[in-house]
Parts: C-alpha cells; structure tokens; sequence
C-alpha cells in the first residue's frame, strides 16, 4: 500500500498544508499490531510486532493544488470552558452589565516538589545537619568498635551485643496522626428586599445667581459676627460682676463653673504630672537611682548622665539668659529668654519650670525688653526679680504673673543699659525687702521695695582704674565708668561683695565704705562673666572670663590661685552646694567641665558635649539633688545628674567634726599646695 505523502515543515506563523491538516489524520490509523510469523506458518513470540496503516474508503482526494494549500492556525490563551456570559448588576448604574473581565487561568497539573537546588541556603542547612548527623554516627561507632576491642583483650563473651542505648535514630522517626472529620454541606440564605426610594431633582443655574448666594452667605456671616460680639460683651459684663460680688463677699463658693473652679485646676494639673511621669518613667527613674557603676574602676574621672529637656515653643529664636533654682521648693527652677545680639533684641520671656512636668512650664510671662537676669527671694519663694536689656528692673509674684508688682522707670532711676546681675538681701536692722543690681552703666543700685513705689539708692559707681577713688572734681559721666557685667554677696560677710567689669578687672566692694575699692583684682584680659563666691569656704571666689580662663581668688591676694584655660569662652561658672573643692564651668563649644580640686589639681574630671551647634550660656547646681542644669543659645535647657566621682562628700570620723570642716580643710590644703607652687615658681 503506498504511504501518504508527507507534509511540507511548519512555518513561524503557525501555518500547515492543507495535506498534513486534512489527509495525515484520516489515511494513517494505526490498528492493533500483528505478531509475525516463523517459516512453519506458527506465531514467532520473539519478533518485534510489524504496524499496518489501512486507507479508509471514505478518505478525501485532493489534487496537488489543495495538498500544498496552507491553512493558518491561531493558538489563543482563552479557557474554551470559562463563562463568557457572566453579568453583574450595577449599583450605580443600576442595570446588568457583562463583565468584561473573566477568569482564563486553567491548570493543566500541578504537583508539591521536595528538592532544592545546591547552592540554595536550605540545601546548605540540610548538609550541615547531615554532616553532623554522619559525624555523630561515626563517633558512636567508633566507641562501639572501641568497646569492643576492650573487651576482647579483657576476655568477656565477645558474643554479647554492644549496648546500642544511644545509638542514633532515625531522623524520619515520627508517626503522623490525623483524623477524619464530618465536612457540613455548605448552605445558601438569600433574601429579597425592596430598592431604597429614589428621587430624582434638577436644577439651572447662571452666574448671576451664584453672585447672589455668595453675597447673601456673606450677609449671614456678618450678621453672626455681630451677634457673637454682642454675646461676647454680655458674657464679659456678667464676669466682671459676678468676679465683683465675690471680691466684696469672699465667703461666696463659686461652684457653679465646675470647668474653671480652682479644685479642678489643681485636680488636671496632677493629672498632668502623672501623665508626664508615665511618659518620661525611665528618666525618673534615672534621676532617682541611677549611679554610675564605672566610678569604682576610674577614681579621677566621672560622667554626666543627660536627663529632661525643658523647651517651649514661646522661646522660639531666644537666649537663655539667667538661670535661679527656687529656695524651697527645690523641684523648681526659673529661667529667663532674652538675646545677647544686641543688634537684634525682642520682646522677653519667663518660665518656671518643674522637674515633675518637664512638657511645658508651670508659669508663663512675658516682658516688653529682654530678660537678662533673675533671682528669687530666699524667705518669699513667690517674688521673683528681673533685670532686662532696656535697664529696667521689676518684681513678679509667680502665682499671679499677669503684671509686675513693682517695676522701675526713667523717673524713679532705672539703669541706662542692660542689667546684668541681680541679688537680693535682707535689710538686717528694717527688715525690708531689698535687693542689688549691676549694669553697664558702672552703677551698683540697691532697690527697695515700699508700699506702692520702688526706691532706689547708688550704692557704688564703678570707675575706671585699680582704686576706683573719686576725687571731688570728677563729675560722674559715662566716659570714666566700667561697665559691669557681674557680682556676687559674700556667704558670710553679706556687706561684702566683688564686681566682675568689662575691662576684665574684678572689684572688692562693701557697702559701708562706697568712696572706694576694698580691693582690685587683675588677672583677665577680656570681660568678666561670672564672679561665684565659694558656698562653704568663704574667702575663696570663681571667676570666669571671655579669655577662655577660669581663675580661682583667695582673699586678700591680688593674684590668682589656680588658673585654668578652657580653649573657649567661659559664658559660666557655678560652685557645688555639697562640696568646697567641685565646680563646674560652661563654654561656647556646647561643653560642661565639672572640676574637683581634691582630686585633680589641674584638668577637669568631666569634659562633655551636651549640644550640638549650639552654645552653652548657663549653668546652676541644685541645692539638694545632684544634678545641674544648662541653658545654651537656642531656648532650650538640659538637665544633667552627676556621677559618684563628681559630688564626694567628706565623711566625718568622728561625730563632732562637721561636713563644713573638712570640705574648708580640704579646700585649704589644696591652696596651700598651690601657693606653694606659685612661691617656687615666681615667673608664673
């Protein structure tokens, strides 16, 4: 039988001929195969069954024409069993669309594999375990092989079986169980319910109708201004009445505004402050118990562990300019905003902060001219004095901080230029409050507060010169006064004081005897920051300088004790309460050096960055707790708790030495060693 021809080869756009389409699958049908036949007529099982193609009498004859025809063949990706039929209704539209999208995935076969290739990062865990697995196989039965070695030299019956207790088992020995449960008929709920109501609503608009409603809408919102005003006016005249009323009848309770009643002042200020100690629990905790466990192993080093910062957004673009901790409640502390860039001077600040709610300050108020310095009074903790840029000085009581209580002007003899210090003082024999000012108009002011008025009287005049006498024809112009840029009060002699002056000098004044310095003392180059009295040995006094020194002064000697040189300006200086021989200093490379001449006559045992392109103005001891407080040139103010090495305290032997003695005794040798060294050395 001849063969079917053969069809031409495919092409790349799926074309065949039309013999290969229509001829191949009806001539070649293959039939069962036919075993052949050995020579006798009998069925050979060994041969290899022959196939017989049959031509069908039905078959289609085409000419050569049709057999080199070509028929294309489009293969698609559509599913031949995937609805094309599929219609959602529309909620929007409302009507049945088709969906346009179906479902053409079909899945042939699928099937789980368990292998993964070599270099694949489970395939390299799987040959470790089984390394391991190979190792610890090997081991075993090295000490079986071992075991039985032994035995035979020692003559045992070889023939008992070794002890395969830990022998190793199979990794795959595990039983899985599992359970045939009852799989409930799935059931379908469908309910009918009535379409929502609709309405339909059409309208025209033109442009002169929408001016129309804009002017009417604006019409409104006049006419509700006005009525708001007449509201807010009516309301103002009620409180005004009712506040009067019960000035005149104090015994009245005002229960009825529960909002702005003072027990719920005071019941959300606690509540506030719990909150904040939730919030910043870990720094509680650090303030209260943390120690620095280090300081066992470096006895002339210490830290400064950083605590809360004190920031509001009032002091936005601010210095911080004068920091005072409050004499009795030791948790708050006072800090006033000014600007030391006296080409751009603002309006200034206060706030009183506390160590329970470091979010946002206790009290809040503002002043027309910058605050420059502040101070509370040591027996009333509510009257707070200021000193500001314009000269001026003033005296706030921080409960009710909406206006001064006194404050000096141009006609009662405020300073011409800003204010730099301020301190106040008991008057021992009227027992008036007072207190002290230095400007840099070279004036030291002494203000009294009286009834209604505050007076003021010219303690000393700072002029030029190391005597500072004044002569009969001196006329007290401002070419021949220093400026004075800072003082402090003796701890013991309180008629005793020194002034720290722009030319760099530091006077020794009282106020008995205002002709002349008790003494000058030169030792810096540029202006006086800060003059600090010691709080325990008291003819011993800090001063820090522009220059880049702190210089320590001893008394009656003209010449510095001890100098340090910082490589910045010093912009503060602060002794410890606790101890006479630690003091603490702040420069403008946003550093804090915490010294402690018993320990370290020369550098400081703490050097610490506490801020970052910012300069430090400030610094204050706590007078109980052991940690400091820091004020830089962007408003914000940083808490710091001193490490074990920082704050040592001499302990007394026994009980009728005092902790003031010794700490005056320490601080003695450690002067007498140091005047020695200046007596050695007479060119320093």
């Amino acid at each position: 039988m001849p063969s079917p021809p053969k069809a031409p080869a495919r092409k790349k756009d799926l074309k065949v001929s039309k013999e290969a389409a229509l001829s191949k699958p009806i001539a070649e049908v293959p039939v069962s195969p036919v075993p052949p036949k050995t020579k006798n007529g009998g069925p050979d099982d060994f041969a290899l069954p022959t196939k017989e193609v049959y031509k069908p009498d039905n078959q289609l004859q085409l000419v050569e024409k049709d057999l080199q025809e070509e028929i294309a063949k489009m293969l698609t990706a559509n599913n031949p069993a995937a609805p094309k039929n599929t219609a959602r209704f529309n909620m929007k539209e409302r009507v049945y669309k088709l969906e346009p999208m179906v479902e053409q995935l079909l899945v042939h076969y699928a099937t789980d594999g368990w292998l993964m290739h070599k270099a694949s990062e489970d395939a390299r865990k799987q040959q470790e375990v089984e390394k391991q697995v190979e190792e610890a196989a090997a081991k075993f039965q090295n000490e079986v092989d071992k075991a039985k070695k032994e035995k035979r030299e020692e003559g045992t019956d070889a023939a008992e079986g070794p002890d395969d207790s830990r022998q190793l088992r199979n990794q795959f020995n595990f039983s899985e169980r599992a359970a045939q449960t009852l799989n409930y008929p799935m059931r379908d709920r469908e309910t009918t319910t009535e379409p929502p109501p609709t309405a339909s609503f059409s309208g025209t608009c033109s442009q002169w109708e929408i001016y129309d409603a804009y002017i009417a809408d604006q019409e409104k919102q006049r006419a509700q201004e006005e009525v708001n005003k007449q509201k807010a006016a009516a309301k103002k005249a009620t409180t005004a009445t009712e506040t009067a009323e019960t000035s005149q009848d104090p015994a009245k309770d005002d229960h009825g505004d529960v909002l702005h009643h003072g027990n719920m002042e005071r019941a959300v200020k606690v509540l506030e402050r719990m909150e904040n100690q939730n919030t910043f629990k870990e720094l509680a905790m650090d303030f209260k118990y943390w120690d620095d466990m280090s300081d066992q192993y470096r006895q002339a080093e210490g830290s400064l562990l950083p605590l809360w910062k004190f920031y509001t957004d009032h002091c936005k673009h601010k210095h911080v300019t004068s920091l005072c901790w409050n004499p009795e409640y030791y948790d708050l502390f006072a800090v006033g905003y000014g600007s030391f860039d006296f080409l751009h001077q603002s309006s200034g600040l206060v706030c009183c902060y506390s160590l329970k709610n470091p979010s946002y300050p206790e009290y809040v108020f503002s002043t027309d001219s910058g605050v420059m310095c502040l101070d509370f009074h040591p027996q009333h903790p509510n009257l707070l004095a200021l000193g500001c840029y314009d000269g001026s000085v003033s005296v706030y009581d921080v409960r009710r901080p909406t206006k001064p209580l006194y404050s000096s002007t141009a006609a009662t003899g405020k300073h011409t230029d800003p204010v730099w210090e301020i301190f106040w003082q008991e008057d021992e024999m009227l027992k008036q409050l007072q207190f002290f000012s230095v400007a840099s108009d070279g004036r030291v002011t002494l203000w009294t507060l009286a009834k209604s008025e505050l007076l003021h009287q010219e303690m000393m005049e700072l002029r030029l010169g190391s005597s500072g006498k004044k002569d009969a024809e001196d006329e007290p112009t401002k070419g021949n006064l220093a400026g004075g840029c800072c003082f402090d009060f003796n701890k013991a002699q309180d008629h005793l004081f020194v002034v720290g002056t722009e030319e760099g000098h530091i006077h020794k004044c009282s106020q008995a005897y205002n002709s002349e310095y008790l003494q000058t003392y030169q030792g810096h180059d540029m202006t006086v920051y800060a003059v600090k009295w010691n709080n325990i040995h008291t003819r011993i006094f800090l001063s820090a300088s522009a220059d880049w020194t702190l210089k320590l002064w001893e008394g009656d000697n003209p010449r510095p004790v001890m100098s340090f040189d910082l490589n910045n300006p010093v912009g503060d200086a602060a002794w410890s309460p606790h101890s006479a021989t630690v003091f603490a200093a702040v420069t403008d490379d946003g550093k804090v050096h915490v010294y402690d001449l018993a320990e370290n006559k020369h550098d400081a045992l703490c050097q610490q960055k506490v801020v970052k392109k910012a300069k430090l103005t400030k610094i204050s001891f706590n007078p109980k707790h052991p940690i400091l407080i820091v004020g830089d040139d962007r408003g914000c103010v940083t808490c710091l708790k001193l490490s074990p090495n920082l704050r040592k305290v001499s302990k007394p032997a026994e009980d009728k030495q005092k902790v003031e003695d010794l700490e005056i005794a320490k601080l003695n040798k450690v002067i007498e060693i140091a005047m020695k060294g200046e007596m050695a050395d007479p060119a320093q």
